[in-house]
């Protein structure tokens, strides 16, 4: 296979493994809301689920390990735990969410099943392709991707040609922050360090040894990747301001529900009756792929964990795909409910461990990596606690904190940490990489 194929089938891959339910879901309601603000919003948007997760893939190109190398110079044990947490959120909320956002869509207003049958089925099939891993690269990126990409670009093509123009206000006080959130729950920037871990073994299994080779291949389909997600999000979110004053999505119905209506309704307006169909495959296609990057990043990492242990790839595949089966029984909106505490406290976090992966070693020594975390964390803790109890005395501190109110808090403490220990570092050649 020559490079450029390679590259390009690589890069086709790992967009699918993004581009799951809440990707395609979430930018056509910001745009329906952020109206005439849509571009703002979009800005906001692609900082969260494009820049940081391709920064994430960047880090994985440099350091072509696992997700425990992220982590591994705040301390052995953080890194640990972190991996154990980011994969257990993985296989369940963003995974299960994938056959809940499915059945919801796509099957049962088709077939009437139970989602029960639906989570049993779409797992069994997540199961047989991570257990074949070894030809995950190929079929997705050959087979799966050019189907979603088609697909959903037949659906912004069109709509973006007939869609009315008269655009409305915007619902959102700060427009870019709403865009960053909403970013958030794509879980893009998680996404990245569990599916980069993933690209690293398939390349391996696929006997490419050279370091820098895949350095220069991971890089490239990241930028692939990322471009494939910058133009659907920025499509989804435009096609959504379009049609805010076409399509009644019913206020009075939860988030995922007019997400769901709003989606229906613009493949409907653009592609006829067909749309219906056209979007049931559309997401069919984009779940399944998530949900196999997911499964295979964590079986990959509990494999490598227990002495790359065949039998603990299968078992954690199986156990992974178990959960998705019960916890993919739930509704799309309350998987949304469960997953927004869970952000907010792992998401800071996972962005500034890409930050530092990312930015040249030399400001980012072991003395940084710990001091920026351990700030992140606390100064994330309000955010979450928010979610918990809404005593006076949080609130008192939420509005001490600049940012706080937009649940970014630990922003500008995180980059003043950076900052100053980078100016006042001491003499680091006594300084030794934990490892």
């Amino acid at each position: 296979m020559n490079k450029t194929k390679e590259t390009l089938i690589t890069g086709f891959a790992l967009f699918s493994m993004f581009f799951g339910a809440g990707n395609l879901l979430l930018p056509p309601l910001l745009g329906y809301k952020a109206g005439s603000e849509w571009l703002m919003v979009t800005v906001g948007f692609m900082i969260a689920a494009v820049v940081i997760p391709i920064f994430g893939i960047m880090a994985h190109a440099r350091l072509q390990g696992t997700m425990y190398d992220f982590g591994k110079k705040v301390s052995p044990y953080f890194s640990l735990i972190y991996c154990v947490i980011v994969y257990a959120i993985s296989i369940t909320i963003p995974s299960p969410r994938t056959a809940s956002a499915t059945h919801e869509i796509a099957i049962h207003p088709a077939f009437g099943t139970s989602s029960l049958l639906t989570s049993s089925v779409y797992f069994i099939l997540v199961l047989i392709f991570v257990l074949n891993r070894s030809k995950i690269l190929d079929f997705i990126g050959k087979f799966l991707t050019p189907l979603i990409v088609i697909t959903l670009l037949m659906v912004i093509g069109i709509g973006m040609f007939f869609g009315d123009t008269g655009m409305t206000p915007t619902a959102f006080d700060v427009p870019i922050v709403s865009g960053i959130l909403e970013g958030y729950q794509t879980f893009d920037a998680i996404g990245a360090v569990v599916v980069g871990a993933v690209i690293i073994v398939s390349l391996n299994l696929r006997g490419h040894e050279s370091f820098e080779a895949k350095k220069e291949l991971i890089s490239k389909s990241g930028f692939i990747a990322g471009l494939g997600l910058f133009i659907m999000y920025a499509g989804l979110i435009y096609v959504g301001a379009l049609y805010a004053s076409e399509i009644n999505i019913d206020n009075s119905l939860s988030n995922d529900m007019q997400r769901a209506n709003l989606l229906r309704g613009i493949s409907t307006a653009a592609l006829g009756n067909f749309g219906n169909t056209v979007l049931s495959v559309l997401i069919s296609l984009a779940c399944f792929t998530t949900a196999v990057g997911i499964i295979a990043g964590t079986a990959d990492y509990f494999k490598d964990l227990i002495g790359n242990s065949q039998r603990a790839y299968t078992a954690t595949a199986v156990i992974a795909c178990a959960i998705g089966i019960l916890v993919g029984q739930l509704d799309f909106h309350s998987i949304i409910v469960i997953a927004l505490p869970v952000l907010m406290f792992i998401y800071p976090i996972t962005i500034i461990l890409i930050f530092l992966n990312v930015v040249p070693e030399k400001y980012a020594r072991v003395l940084v990596f710990r001091a920026v975390i351990l700030i992140t964390f606390i100064f994330s803790l309000p955010d979450v606690l928010g979610f918990i109890t809404k005593a006076d005395w949080l609130q008192t501190i939420k509005e001490i904190i600049p940012l706080s109110s937009q649940h970014m808090g630990w922003v500008i403490p995180a980059i003043i940490t950076f900052i100053i220990i980078n100016v006042f570092k001491g003499d680091t050649t006594k300084e030794k990489t934990v490892v």
